[in-house]
């Protein structure tokens, strides 16, 4: 299989505080030799001092645990390591229930989840909730490292029990591509290295599985969405009808003369130059940076959105979306909260809980009645003015959103249009 070797994956790694993902990222990055010289040495150093023989895996991570020590917020811990086959990016999502908001950050970019298991425990809640997460997310490939199998004499049968509970379990899931790896993070059987020790086990060890695995690019490539972010207005008195639109395009390729839609005024022109940076282009593709001028002069605001005329976003005040209930306060009834969709920013009230999710069993509860910390719901908004919009399924970047409290302006949800 041909591989791109300046292709990037961006994956989690997910699981329970005590399953080992510090070590097993800490053995990833020693035994695949992606550590600075100096950063070795100061945690052999480290090592040495704690009474350790061995060098402690869990160090290379270990500036992340002391910001949190210091009370410093954090949402997730980024490590960067490359290999001859593919570049990564690792989000190190932490494994306490009350951090599950954290993984739905380093998870809403991510083409792939690590869900480690602790194989004295098998599949627990939080496994459960985690996979779920990944699922509803979109994150098409995740691999279940379960983890530990020294503890168990590296035991086939106990490995057989947990990887046909988790299928049972992930059958109600969509995951297009899920694989199974026994492995000792600690003893670094499977990690970068096959084992030894489990030659019952016939796949491929953790980072090979990594470099050859296939992704897909995720972003739409159809439909042109660009949020407006700000806008270029002239800098002197010679120039009077300077006006250029600046933002990301979230998807899709824009070309110069592409009929153009503005949203939400619907007002039509087309595109009459395109700048990267100060590059003057004929097309651009997602995720680029770009600045845009039309034809004609519109007005255009920050959270409008630039379409192609004959492909339009969905333009709605009541939107049904999959939320997940991030802040340790409960949610208020009728209360007002501010919507920020792309650059998009409304106030909206939580109109409807149809219905919440059992992450043990995946069933619905349609009787519930109040949103609390780490709830996944399927719920009613009512928005004040219209957001344009797709099925977060078709596009994650127009097809997500976040609320924010109004009085303390802390993130408090993240949801996906449905």
């Amino acid at each position: 299989m041909k591989i791109d070797n300046n292709q990037l994956l961006r994956f989690i790694t997910s699981g329970n505080v005590d399953d080992g993902k510090s070590t097993l990222i800490g053995r990833l990055l020693y035994d695949s030799k992606s550590i600075y010289e100096d950063q070795l040495q100061n945690v052999k150093r480290i090592s040495k001092r704690k009474g350790n023989d061995e060098i402690d895996l869990t160090l290379f991570t270990d500036g992340l645990r002391d910001e949190w020590e210091q009370g410093i917020t954090i949402d997730v811990a980024y490590q960067y390591f490359t290999t001859p086959k593919r570049k990564f990016i690792i989000a190190d999502t932490p494994g306490h229930v009350q951090y599950t908001r954290n993984m739905f950050t380093g998870a809403s970019t991510a083409n792939l989840a690590i869900i480690l298991v602790d194989v004295r425990y098998g599949v627990t809640e939080q496994t459960k909730r985690h996979s779920f997460i990944a699922s509803l997310l979109k994150i098409p490939n995740a691999i279940v490292c379960i983890n530990k199998m020294d503890l168990v004499n590296f035991s086939k049968d106990v490995y057989d029990t947990i990887v046909n509970e988790f299928k049972i379990f992930s059958s109600k899931l969509s995951i297009n591509d899920i694989r199974f790896i026994p492995m000792s993070a600690l003893l670094g059987d499977n990690v970068v290295d096959k084992s030894s020790r489990m030659e019952w086990y016939k796949g491929d060890p953790l980072l090979h599985t990594l470099e050859i695995i296939p992704i897909n690019n995720d972003i739409n490539e159809a439909s042109v969405r660009f949020p407006i972010q700000t806008i270029l207005r002239p800098q002197n008195e010679v120039d009077q009808d300077y006006r250029r639109y600046v933002g990301r395009l979230a998807s899709g390729v824009l070309r110069k003369g592409d009929e153009i839609t503005v949203l939400p005024s619907g007002l039509t022109s087309k595109v009459k130059t395109i700048y990267k940076y100060d590059k003057d282009m004929q097309e651009v593709f997602a995720p680029m940076s770009i600045s845009i001028a039309l034809e004609d002069n519109i007005d255009i605001s920050r959270g409008d959105m630039i379409v192609k005329s004959n492909n339009k976003p969905n333009i709605v005040q009541d939107i049904e979306v999959m939320l997940c209930w991030l802040h340790t306060d409960a949610a208020k009834p009728r209360a007002k909260y501010f919507i920020k969709q792309t650059t998009n920013e409304q106030k909206a009230i939580i109109k409807e809980i149809i219905y919440k999710i059992d992450i043990k069993t995946l069933e619905k509860d349609y009787e519930c009645e109040g949103l609390k910390m780490n709830d996944i719901c399927k719920v009613k908004l009512k928005i004040t003015k219209p957001l344009m919009v797709d099925l977060y399924k078709e596009n994650r970047i127009t097809g997500s959103l976040i609320l924010i409290d109004e009085t303390t302006n802390e993130t408090v949800a993240a949801a996906m249009v449905v």
